[in-house]
């Protein structure tokens, strides 16, 4: 049961990049839930069909365009017509991401490429179009970064080196646009099932059970205690927040380095 006002979005726009799957796609479907109109974002046209449809079939209101983050013109275009539609966006999501478990003496150069452009250029070409499209005061920014930003984690050099530029990029916005009421956030989310990124880095059940065992708390999270954290962000609750990373991680990200097991060869800890 949602500890939040029902209706505590109504009016309200929230645009989405990686918003068809995953973690994007469960905070977009819990704000439609409390009355927003969500606007979804994906590469893969197919797959923002189904997500969108999916949240109609519920009865919210949601709509979507097909676009990458890493090409500039493509979701200027989407915001635009966002906008067009719906007037000034209130909170907009940058949630795209990219990730692959590979040591860095095998990991090729473009493979590192795609994660740093998915992650940091898609998050600054998010909200440098964005920008001019904010409801301000009001508006709301929040990225979805990782523990990765604050520890070293093997086979995840990319993803750490990415998720650090988004916090920093996303702290630097909130110098630069809290004079005109324009909040900024980042959540880190830990392990949380039912993710791409826990089918890919946690393969096997030895996998999974060693990623329980590396939270003080016993276990994964779940995409609705993700979308806690994001709603509250985004509510009048946090008004005085900006500038912050709250991680959702169940203090996995107490452990300090970690070398992480997927069962095929790496070392554990």
């Amino acid at each position: 049961m949602s500890v939040f006002t029902e209706g505590l979005f109504a009016g309200k726009t929230a645009f989405f990049t990686g918003g068809t799957s995953g973690i994007g796609y469960g905070i977009a479907a819990r704000f439609a839930a409390l009355g927003a109109r969500v606007v979804l974002v994906g590469r893969n046209e197919e797959k923002m069909t189904a997500a969108v449809e999916g949240l109609l079939r519920r009865g919210l209101r949601a709509s979507g365009h097909a676009c990458d983050v890493r090409q500039y013109g493509a979701i200027e275009e989407a915001l635009k017509q966002t906008h067009s539609e719906h007037g000034p966006l209130d909170f907009v999501f940058a949630a795209a991401a990219g990730n692959f478990p590979a040591p860095v003496s095998a990991m090729s150069a473009n493979g590192f490429k795609a994660v740093m452009d998915i992650d940091v250029l898609g998050t600054f070409n998010t909200y440098r179009a964005a920008y001019s499209l904010l409801r301000k005061p009001g508006a709301v920014c929040v990225s979805i970064s990782a523990n990765h930003a604050h520890q070293p984690i093997a086979q995840q050099a990319h993803v750490c080196a990415a998720k650090a530029g988004v916090e920093l990029l996303t702290q630097t916005l909130a110098l630069e646009w809290g004079g005109e009421g324009v909040r900024t956030a980042c959540i880190a989310p830990g392990p949380i099932d039912g993710t791409e990124g826990i089918r890919r880095l946690a393969p096997t059940e030895e996998a999974r059970r060693w990623m329980c065992a590396s939270s003080p708390l016993g276990r994964m999270g779940t995409m609705d205690e993700v979308a806690d954290m994001a709603i509250f962000l985004c509510s009048e609750a946090a008004s005085y927040i900006t500038g912050v990373t709250f991680r959702v991680d169940g203090g996995t990200g107490l452990a300090g380095a970690r070398l992480l097991d997927l069962g095929d060869g790496a070392r554990r800890r």
